[in-house]
This record gives structure tokens, sequence and C-alpha cells, in this order.
């Protein structure tokens, strides 16, 4: 009976890393790129280790009660993470998440109970996205002082301004990367999207080699709205945090923990998510198709010949099905 879990609670975390040999064969590569899968994670997603993080340290804190309904804005996977474990711990779910998201994040969300409002149907979330070019965290502190602040018996879990959101990582994904891989990582490649993972895993490899190279990925310039191009494909759940202004970088993202910001444009992203499903048979998103694109670059690198390369891959493909990625 000991090897039965009782929640999915117990389910988060130790996900796999593995070697994509046939992906390295196919593009010659002299370095070794190694994948951590959070699509391991219950509810298929890094983000389930800060839903459960996030929501343990509320109720420790007294934050969230019995009865309280948890609140969150999202591109959808700490939605989805967050609607599970608010669903077996008894507590109500609210989230605002992005319009333009697949619709498979909206129906998995509804599955575990949880209530659904696009962003763009929000006045004040809406208006402040329109006057400052898609500032999000903007948007978050507009609807968290005008809205939220309001509202009785809720917990806003605001995931790009919680500590135990980086805390998890330092506590879970860097000491699984490095005890997984025995030590032997030489560049740690991560999207930032609240900048939770790379900050916390980041943190805790440095402390064990302060040679570890981190690398910290962001949208490329013609993947991020324009005037000339208002509503570019995007690569879900990545955001800026590289020459833009401090008060739109989340506070999660610790901006001195990276070696180099590495620019990925939305079809590279796709192109290395498609590539990798017919090399080493796993599917992932977007966000992933990225870290294994950034991480292929490295690879090439002739300074990084026999080095292993680690790319946290954030998601499974399947939340995309219904998107043109894998078309």
């Amino acid at each position: 009976m000991s090897g039965i879990k009782k929640s999915i609670t117990e389910l988060v975390g130790h996900t796999p890393l593995l070697e994509l040999t046939n992906y390295e064969k196919k593009n010659n590569l002299e370095a070794e790129i190694v994948v951590k899968l959070e699509y391991y994670n219950p509810n298929q997603s890094v983000k389930d280790r800060i839903a459960l993080a996030m929501i343990e340290d509320a109720e420790k804190k007294g934050l969230l009660k019995p009865g309280y309904t948890i609140v969150e804005t999202t591109s959808g996977n700490t939605g989805i993470g967050l609607a599970a474990i608010a669903a077996t711990k008894g507590y109500r779910f609210k989230v605002y998440i992005q319009d333009q998201v697949s619709i498979e994040r909206f129906k998995v969300i509804q599955a575990f109970g949880g209530e659904t409002i696009k962003l763009g149907d929000e006045p004040v979330v809406a208006k402040v996205l329109a006057e400052t070019g898609g500032d999000f965290v903007a948007a978050i502190k507009e609807l968290e002082e005008k809205v939220l602040s309001k509202q009785k018996n809720i917990f806003f879990v605001n995931q790009v301004a919680n500590p135990a959101n980086p805390e998890v990582h330092k506590n879970t994904t860097g000491p699984e990367i490095w005890e997984d891989t025995e030590g032997k990582v030489d560049i740690l490649v991560a999207s930032v999207g609240t900048g939770g993972t790379i900050s916390g895993a980041g943190a805790f490899l440095k402390s064990k080699n302060p040679d570890i190279k981190i690398v910290a990925i962001q949208p490329g310039p013609n993947s991020l709205p324009s005037v000339e191009n208002p509503t570019p494909p995007d690569i879900t759940g990545v955001h800026s945090f590289f020459g833009i202004p401090a008060e739109r970088i989340p506070s999660t993202m610790d901006l001195n923990i990276y070696d180099e910001a590495f620019e990925v444009e939305t079809y590279q992203a796709y192109e290395a998510a498609r590539a990798v499903a017919k090399s080493d048979g796993i599917l992932i998103g977007t966000s992933s198709g990225a870290a294994i694109y950034v991480a292929t670059q490295l690879a090439k690198r002739p300074e990084n010949k026999g080095k292993r390369i680690v790319a946290v891959l954030p998601d499974t493909g399947l939340r995309y099905l219904s998107t043109g990625l894998f078309e």
C-alpha cells in the first residue's frame, strides 16, 4: 500500500530527464542536449509545481481559508494547475485568462470546475492592455487594485509577484536536475514567463557550481506586438524581460541570475517542437520548442563541444492541437 498515493499533490515534481539522442545525431551536434520533461507532472506542465507551492504557502500563512475562492491571472498552465489543486483541496477557483491562448486551456480549467474569464472581457484589464501595448504586469496590478481588492473571501495568487514561485524551483527543480545529472551540467536553458523557473532552478545550480551558465529565453522582435503587426503568432507563456522598463518585469524574475538572454521567434519554436516530435517521440508546446531551439544553437557553438545542456520543457503539445503548431 505504501506505493499508493492519496492525492495528486503527491505526484508533483520528480520529472525525468531525457537525452535527445536521435535529435543530436540528426543535427550533427557535438554537445549533449538533455531535456527535463515537465509534462510528467499530474496536469502536464511545470506550473503544477508553483500551483501547489503557492496554495500551500497561503494556507500556512492564513491567507487562504476554507470557503475561500482562489483567483489568478494566467496564460493557461498556471490556471490549470491551480484548478486541479483547488479541486482536490475543496476550494472554488476563478481565473482571468489571456484571450488568445488555445481553447484546450479553457476547457481543461472548466473540467476541473474552475470559472474562466477572458482578460479582454474585464473592462479594467482591457483598458490597461490597450493603453500600454499589452503590459501584462500593469494590467494585473490594475485588476488587483480596482476589482479584486473589493471582493471578500478570496485569495489572489499573483504568480508574478509571489515568492513561493521561484522558491519551489529552488527547492525542487534545481535539486532534481543536479541529482539526476550527478552534478554534471554545464548549461541550463529555460524560457521566461514569470521567471520563476530560471530564477529558482538557476539559483540552486549556481550555488552548487558557479560556473554553470544560465540562458534565459524571451520572444524575438517579430513575435511581439507592434504597430505594423499588432497580433503576431506568439510563444504562449513566454514574455520579454530584457530591454524593457523595469516595472514591466515580474518581481519573480531575478535579473542577476542569467548569463545570456536569447531571443527566439515563434516560427523557430514551432520548427523545433515539430522536429523533436518526429525524431525522439516527445510532444511538446511552443515554449518547449523555444528551449529546444536555443539548446540547439548553443550546442553548435565550438566552445560547447562535449558539454551537457539541460533544457526545461514546460508543457505538453496536447494543449496546442487546436493551434497551428503541428500543421
